[in-house]
């Protein structure tokens, strides 16, 4: 790998609630104590499944990703990484009170801040926040955008509302502000059943449909207007994988056409928007490890600016160290491992020459 890439979805792990009891206030310190809250450390992966993280890299607990040392040596130093932005996947999404969501986002971000980004200048990372409400959202954004090495807002893919609502506008309105995209990540608040038909029984079912919950979120972002009421927001689609795409905007683009009527206010087609507006990590990559199914989907898609290299550390998705199938062409490689990543991500050009 020659161009040392920009890893654009890096996820450390809070080891325990412990590490984050001094970032929260006194009042929630007491509350956790108080209701006896132990750990909000998954929103989609089981700890022990294999998917979750690779054996070796799991500590003697069982927990990966939860220090700042074995990121470096397992997932910066191997691939070069010159940057990398850290997506923490703590549950603080799924509590169902908005203000200890807020509490706790509040104290992730400042425990990320401190004890990774402080410790390690190739780390940036995403504002977490109480997705539970958006006017508390907006204040976390707020608050955290002043440092510039939070480079993203980070949702989760599936809530309690389609994102594009206009319940959701404020987040949005309050990322485009700071010119920070919108990541969406895999991962839900287990308000609803986790499949469009009723609840799942086995993790395959559910990491299987959570394709079907990134259609479903991005067309309901296009369709509600959020593209044409922000026109300089960028969204980041997260482990989403990414061969789906072009089947599914030709069915959105032929609905589109026969039923523009109903939402006058997207003017152009689904597929120039998603060209111009959203962008995809390339891990989990869901098709064959070869140069040309990529090259095909970019084809497909007319545009070889989607892709932005990650990868998904320490989540198990892919085979060796080979996040980037073999064979690439090295201008297409480059383009997804640092000029797409810089191009999406504005506050990430202030460190790269």
């Amino acid at each position: 790998m020659q161009a040392r890439p920009i890893d654009c979805d890096l996820h450390p792990a809070v080891p325990a609630l412990a590490v984050l009891m001094p970032y929260l206030d006194e009042v929630w310190r007491e509350t956790v104590t108080r209701r006896g809250i132990d750990e909000l450390n998954t929103i989609a992966y089981p700890a022990n499944s294999p998917l979750t993280a690779r054996a070796d890299w799991r500590d003697r607990e069982g927990r990966p990703a939860s220090t700042l040392q074995r990121v470096a040596e397992e997932a910066l130093d191997p691939f070069d990484t010159q940057l990398a932005i850290c997506n923490c996947l703590y549950g603080i999404q799924a509590t169902f009170s908005e203000d200890l969501g807020a509490a706790m986002a509040r104290a992730v971000n400042d425990w990320i801040a401190r004890e990774w980004l402080d410790r390690d200048p190739r780390l940036r990372a995403s504002i977490v926040v109480p997705q539970q409400n958006p006017e508390l959202a907006v204040a976390e954004i707020d608050r955290c955008a002043t440092d510039r090495r939070f480079v993203q807002v980070i949702l989760l893919v599936s809530g309690e509302l389609p994102l594009g609502r206009r319940q959701n506008w404020p987040i949005y309105a309050a990322a485009e502000r700071h010119g920070l995209p919108v990541g969406i990540h895999a991962g839900s608040t287990y308000r609803h059943a986790n499949t469009p038909v009723g609840w799942a029984s086995y993790l395959s079912e559910d990491y299987i449909n959570q394709a079907g919950a990134f259609q479903t979120q991005l067309t309901s972002l296009i369709t509600e207007g959020v593209f044409a009421r922000f026109p300089d927001l960028t969204v980041v689609l997260m482990e989403s994988g990414v061969t789906w795409l072009p089947g599914y905007l030709w069915r959105l683009t032929k609905f589109w056409k026969g039923l523009r009527s109903e939402v006058p206010w997207v003017a152009d087609p689904p597929a120039t928007i998603v060209r111009e507006r959203v962008r995809l990590t390339l891990q989990p990559f869901d098709g064959p490890p070869d140069p040309a199914t990529l090259t095909r989907f970019m084809e497909h898609m007319a545009s070889d600016e989607l892709l932005l290299f990650s990868t998904d550390y320490p989540h198990w998705q892919f085979d060796g160290a080979d996040v980037i199938p073999a064979g690439l062409d090295p201008a297409l490689a480059h383009k997804i491992m640092v000029d797409n990543p810089l191009k999406t991500y504005a506050r990430l050009k202030e460190t790269v020459a």
